[in-house]
């Protein structure tokens, strides 16, 4: 039925470009892609062997339905194609492994004392931005040696300083004015931040001019400590400049990318030649390329680069073998705001350059290959070493590992944190909420999880209470704790449910001692015992994730408490307030412009809240 229904759309498919979605049962996105003729492309699919990739007859197999957007041209395709696909994330689409937004310095002049600050966000106002950069740790540099010079506040928050009014190490040591405690009037911190802003726009003339006067005055008058610290500023904003320059030069640059792919993976290096020099080198790994041709993996690593990217050269040279670039030197034009070049040369330093980035790839691809070969073993030598030690009767290929966490009896809490292959699944990571336990009972609480666990075994079976997790039987139970929990968990997993076939160990943290049912001393694994040491790694992940749960209701318990003395605050505005701060600490130390920026909530009602606040004593 299905297939006749597939069939029937592809009838009725426009000859023009465009993009296509193929969509599941469920209305889920798979997969999107552009097409200079939707019909030709989108029937190749499902035709009996026109395309013979690896991996596409698991796509078609699930596609229920087809839909398409015409567009006037295949560059217009690609704009769109990029928009979807960064909105839905199609499991099937080629991706960045290391998929982050690029690095900006924040400068927020809407506070009393502005921040100077490493962001990788550009939405909140009030705040001037500088960037994109394309290293992090470049940045991160930069703001230290800004900071060095222009001595501007490096603490957190809208207001400088602690509570307690004493300045903290950094005006010690010269790198903060210390506006917490009013060593530097507002105005005269202003005067920094516009050095600051000035700087990293460009103008950096006025601050080396004062650092050399203020250098030369020192010295002058024999302050030579002091005349030696301004040395040392003008050097550092000195070099600084110089890289700032150097980053903006456009003469001449070029990106030199090369490709390698093999099987579902594929690595890509990005060789940047500004004024003819080789000034950086970016390697990049995608997944999900199964299927796909060159053409195409190289294209969707471009519009996924390059969409975010700080600049875009004049020029990208690709592998020789990528021919038809027309669509793809559109977008980027369309993108950078002027012509971009996209070329395969056949000779010259050009194509020298390009053979040697496809080196590079290749290279790269075939180091990660073999880091994951390595990574492999590793894993199955912890899981064979893990049976052998606890005598188990089956390799433990999924682990469920479980902990209870609490404050004196309260908001009682537990965690199943879930290993297959040696891998966490996060995925299967469950949490719950202990009920009927008014007292703290470690056993009696690991007990109630672990029956409320396996009674999910029996939802199966049943559609609206399916979950992937409870379903799935786990090779070894492993549990925070001692005989004392293990004995519970043993009497709660066989009083209700026959699980012949699950090994149930405890593993204590004093001694990272393992407890074995039916064996009245522990069993002692060596400390670089990898069994051992994927043991300590599953009740870590359990642990965290309990703890994580249990912070989250305390807040929540927290926030509802404030709330409830407060006026104009419903369930819908409460949680706007939750998701915002996150916490009750930062809710209460929160300013009134921070309230009245919470999405949700009328400004009226922020300064409402606020003055309530600040009447009943609590900020």
């Amino acid at each position: 039925m299905r297939e006749d229904s597939v069939r029937g759309q592809l009838a009725r498919l426009p000859t023009g470009p465009g993009v296509y979605l193929f969509r599941d049962e469920r209305d889920e996105i798979l997969y999107v892609g552009k097409a200079k003729s939707l019909r030709a492309r989108v029937r190749s699919y499902f035709n009996r062997g026109g395309d013979a990739r690896a991996g596409i007859d698991q796509l078609v197999r699930r596609v229920g339905r087809v839909e398409v957007i015409v567009t006037q041209s295949e560059a217009e395709a690609l704009h769109l194609e990029q928009n979807l696909v960064k909105r839905h994330r199609p499991p099937f689409n080629v991706r960045l492994r290391d998929d982050k937004s690029f690095p900006y310095i924040a400068v927020t002049v809407s506070d009393p004392y502005p921040r100077v600050m490493f962001t990788r966000e550009r939405h909140r106002r009030g705040t001037v931005y500088f960037g994109p950069y394309a290293n992090a740790k470049k940045v991160r540099e930069t703001l230290d040696v800004l900071n060095r010079v222009f001595q501007f506040r490096p603490c957190e928050g809208p207001k400088p300083g602690r509570h307690s009014g004493i300045p903290c190490l950094d005006f010690h040591i010269e790198r903060c004015t210390a506006p917490c405690i009013g060593a530097i009037s507002e105005q005269d911190y202003g005067a920094i931040i516009d050095g600051v802003i000035e700087f990293l726009s460009g103008e950096t003339r006025p601050i080396r001019q004062a650092l050399e006067r203020r250098m030369r005055a020192a010295a002058a008058e024999e302050r030579f400590e002091e005349a030696a610290r301004y040395r040392n500023r003008l050097h550092a904003i000195e070099s600084l400049a110089q890289r700032q320059a150097a980053d903006k030069r456009a003469v001449g640059t070029i990106d030199v990318i090369g490709l390698a792919v093999e099987g579902d993976r594929a690595a890509v290096q990005l060789f940047p030649l500004r004024d003819g020099k080789l000034v950086d080198r970016f390697a990049f790994h995608l997944e999900n390329v199964a299927g796909q041709d060159r053409a195409t993996i190289l294209e969707s690593f471009c519009v996924e680069h390059y969409g975010g990217a700080p600049a875009i050269p004049p020029q990208v040279v690709v592998p020789p073998d990528i021919e038809d670039t027309e669509a793809l030197s559109a977008f980027l034009g369309d993108l950078r705001g002027a012509r971009v070049d996209v070329r395969s040369p056949q000779r010259g330093e050009k194509r020298r350059l390009a053979a040697l980035a496809e080196e590079n790839a290749r290279l790269a691809l075939e180091h990660d290959a073999s880091a994951a070969e390595q990574k492999r073993r590793r894993r199955v030598e912890a899981l064979e070493q893990l049976r052998e030690s606890l005598n188990l009767e089956s390799l433990p290929v999924r682990i469920e590992c479980f902990d209870v966490s609490n404050i004196q009896g309260r908001e009682i809490v537990a965690s199943m944190a879930v290993f297959v292959d040696a891998q966490p699944r996060t995925a299967h990571y469950r949490t719950f909420a202990v009920r009927g336990l008014e007292v703290q009972d470690d056993f009696a609480a690991m007990a109630q999880v672990v029956s409320r666990r396996f009674a999910r075994l029996r939802d199966a079976a049943v559609p609206d209470r399916y979950d992937e997790s409870f379903a799935t039987v786990p090779n070894l139970v492993v549990i925070d704790g001692g005989k004392g929990q293990l004995a519970a968990a043993l009497e709660a997993m066989h009083a209700t449910f026959d699980l012949p076939r699950v090994a149930v160990v405890a593993l204590a943290k004093r001694e990272e001692e393992v407890f074995v049912p039916g064996r009245s001393a522990p069993i002692r694994l060596e400390r670089h015992d990898p069994g051992l040491q994927l043991l300590q790694r599953a009740r870590d992940e359990a642990h965290r994730f309990a703890l994580g749960y249990h912070r989250r209701r305390r807040d929540t318990r927290a926030f509802e408490s404030i709330f409830d003395d407060l006026e104009g605050i419903g369930p819908a505005r409460r949680r706007a307030i939750l998701n915002h701060f996150g916490s009750a600490e930062s809710f209460l130390a929160a300013s009134q412009e921070e309230l009245e920026g919470v999405a949700g909530l009328p400004a009226k009602t922020a300064r409402a809240v606020y003055a309530q606040l600040h009447k009943a004593g609590r900020a």
